[in-house]
Formats: structure tokens, sequence, C-alpha cells
């Protein structure tokens, strides 16, 4: 059996997809293999990632114990104690974003040059870096999932501040200080304010590659979006297709593909996702989603409520509108 499923279909720019994003064997040929090997050290990383976020807990107790006793020296301290780690990753995720957008940056690079006349060419030819642009927008969806799962992220990065200035009126040293210093906590606080922040890092990012490369035209990226979105639907949607997919993850893997792409489409795309000269089927992509059981996918549907740039306008049919409900 191929691995690399090939998809035949209207939905799909030219009569043929060759999906990338599940051939986990795609080996990078001796012009991706820089890249590859460049973007595949962010990508072990973000398991690592992932796993901390997952564990990540929180201080909530001691800091509520703290502000309700204000004058206990030794439950600020503790709070204090049991806020720095943390901090310290916070700092780290936010930090990984940033390499991370670095990654997405150079796949879009490969992913959009002249070299093939078409997306679709771009990603059979190039199916070992198509494989790694998904992954990146598997993990964002991910990280941006549970996130917003987590309040305590926000709660113990905003009590870290106020203890800090705190300690800086009464001129007390505190330790913390080299960690994090004011203008690296502002652009921290501001990452993490956003509802979804990874994908707000790799939306920016998207948008950023498109306007520092005026000479290339934006069709090229907007439309590997495009076809990623399009073979993920059709994958999802095609029985004979999803009974392929050898582990049930999969079908998480391509759903939270198919979102990140629409959402850097939306951004990227002067007239956005929903709009109907859009190239992207979003009532195919939202009926794909809602055929999902409901709890699973309520997060990938708020991503796509909160996230987009262009799912209010008036150019937005009501039908989508009302989908998204």
């Amino acid at each position: 059996e191929n691995s690399a499923l090939q998809v035949y279909g209207s939905d799909c720019e030219g009569d043929l997809a060759c999906v990338c994003l599940l051939d986990t064997d795609a080996q990078p040929t001796e012009a991706e293999q820089e890249i590859w090997e460049q973007v595949d050290v962010v990508l072990k990383e973000a398991r690592t990632v992932l796993d901390e976020l997952r564990a990540y807990k929180g201080a909530t107790q001691a800091i509520r114990e703290a502000i309700q006793n204000p004058s206990d020296e030794g439950l600020q301290e503790q709070a204090w104690t049991a806020v720095l780690p943390l901090v310290g990753k916070l700092k780290t995720f936010y930090q990984f974003s940033q390499r991370l957008e670095a990654a997405l940056h150079s796949l879009l690079r490969a992913l959009t040059n002249e070299t093939y006349s078409d997306p679709t060419q771009h990603l059979e030819r190039e199916q070992a870096l198509a494989k790694q642009f998904a992954e990146i927008l598997h993990f964002t969806l991910c990280f941006d999932e549970l996130k917003m799962t987590n309040p305590a992220i926000q709660n113990d990065f905003s009590y870290y501040r106020r203890t800090l200035s705190r300690m800086r009126m009464n001129n007390v040293p505190a330790e913390g200080e080299s960690e994090v210093n004011n203008e690296l906590a502002n652009r921290i606080s501001l990452f993490y304010a956003d509802a979804t922040p990874m994908l707000k890092t790799m939306s920016d990012g998207t948008t950023k590659f498109v306007s520092e490369n005026k000479n290339l035209p934006i069709e090229n990226t907007t439309d590997v979006l495009s076809t990623m979105a399009s073979v993920c639907k059709v994958m999802l949607e095609t029985p004979e297709y999803r009974s392929r997919f050898s582990r049930e993850d999969t079908v998480s893997f391509c759903l939270r593909v198919m979102v990140g792409v629409i959402i850097l489409y939306d951004y990227v795309h002067p007239v956005g996702a929903f709009a109907r000269s859009s190239k992207i089927d979003m009532k195919g992509c939202i009926k794909v989603l809602r055929d999902q059981p409901p709890n699973s996918v309520e997060g990938l549907l708020n991503a796509l409520r909160y996230t987009t740039k262009h799912l209010h306008d008036d150019s937005t049919a009501k039908t989508i509108k009302t989908m998204l409900q």
C-alpha cells in the first residue's frame, strides 16, 4: 500500500493532489535536506513543549493563599518560590514560538518559490517539507487547545509581574528579575493574552513572510494553503480514504491541519477564506468539522470563530456564519 495517498477529486487544485501530510516515511530529497534537518530539530523540541504544557499545573493555590494573607511573609515566599520555575517555563514556550515562526518561514520559502509551476507540484515533489509544515500547524493547534483550557498560565504570570514590581518599589532584590526583564515580560504578557497565542504567531509570521517577499505572487502562498485545506477535507469526508487511516489520531491530525491552513489563508489572502471568491470550500470544511463527535472539535470551531480575520465581514455568506454559531 502506498503510504502517500493519492487523492483525486474536483476539489483539488489540478486533478491530483498527493497527500503528503500522512506520508510519515517521506524522505527529504537532497534539495530539501538542509531545511528539513533545521525544521526537524524544532519539531523534536515541539514535542517536549507539549509534554511540559500538558504537565503545567500552575501555582493557583499558593497564589490564592498569599493574596488572602498579605502580612504572612512565609506564604508570600511560598507563592514566589512556586511561581518562579513556572515563569521560566512560560518564557521558554514564548521563545520557542519565535523559533517555530522562523521554521515556518523556511518552509514557506521552499514551498512557494518558483521551482514548480503550481502548488500541487510543490506538495508532491517536496513531500517531506509539506509534512513538516502540517506538523507545525498540528503542534500550533494542540498548544493553543491546551493553553485555552489552562487559566493558571495568565494568572501565574500576572502574579509574577505584580510581585516583581512591588519588590522593585521596595528595593528588594529579586532573583527572578534576571529571568525576565521588563521588555521581555511585556512581550510574554501580550503573547499569553491572546486566546490562541501560537496561531496568532503563525498567522502574523505568514503575513510577514508575504509582505517581505513582495516579488513573490501572493497566490504562491495562498494556493499552497488552499490545496492543503482541500486535501485534508477530501481525505476526511471520503470513506475509502478514512478507512485507510491506520491510527485514530490521524483524523485529529488532519482536522487540526485543515483548520490551521484555513486560518493562515484568512490572514494572508486579501479577501480571506470566507468570501465567495475564496479557493477554500468553507462550507465543506465546516461540515467535516461538524460531522465529528462534538466534544472533540469544539476547540477547532472556536479557533475558526475567534482567530480568523474575515468571518464577520459583510462578504461572508450568512449560511457560513450560521454554521459557526
